[in-house]
């Protein structure tokens, strides 16, 4: 695999990471031990059966939680910093080709940066439901975001260039939206 074309896949597997922190882990798992993913050296582990169990156990858990009105935003503080190292390994997980320091500065920046973009868009969503359906909406948003995690890393890995390109889209609707959004609010009040 080419240089460019690992970059890619993993900015698509980091953005899957912004949607639900362990899936893109487990299908990096999968991928590398049916020989469809070739790993960096310092992550073979990935690929192991020790960490396909834990990652499918951590993807359970964490799918189950977000089904859990409230439980669901609490899981929100602790995936948001999680997603970003998730984002992280899976670009570095994947780029094998490049000095170590380009490519732990660019898993950080794109990787990292990637999964906490998505990861925000969908806290704003969570939370808006939260309080416009006092929770009872959130299961919908959930399974949104397991099927977006899915689909993202199974994109990744099939289909890169769709998957970077569908990202992008997602990344400047969503800014697009919350900047409309804001137009639309009034000013906050002055305290004086």
């Amino acid at each position: 695999m080419d240089l460019l074309s690992s970059i890619v896949i993993g900015i698509g597997l980091a953005a899957a990471c912004g949607f639900r922190v362990f899936v893109p882990l487990l299908v990096m798992s999968i991928a590398s031990q049916a020989g469809q993913l070739t790993l960096a050296p310092e992550l073979q582990w990935i690929g192991s059966y020790p960490a396909l169990f834990a990652f499918a156990t951590a993807t359970a858990l964490e799918i189950a939680g977000y089904y859990v009105p409230w439980v669901d935003n609490l899981l929100d503080s602790i995936a948001t910093p999680a997603a970003m190292v998730a984002g992280t390994v899976a670009v570095g997980g994947v780029v094998t080709d490049l000095d170590p320091f380009l490519k732990w500065a660019l898993a950080i920046v794109a990787g990292g940066g990637t999964a906490g973009a998505v990861q925000g868009v969908t806290v704003l969503a969570r939370g808006a439901s939260s309080l416009t359906t006092g929770g009872l909406g959130n299961p919908l948003v959930s399974s949104a975001e397991a099927g977006g995690s899915v689909a993202t890393a199974g994109l990744a890995l099939l289909l890169p260039w769709l998957a970077l390109a569908l990202i992008v889209m997602f990344l400047i609707g969503a800014g697009t939206f919350l900047l409309r959004r804001r137009r639309q609010l009034p000013p906050p009040e002055r305290l004086e």
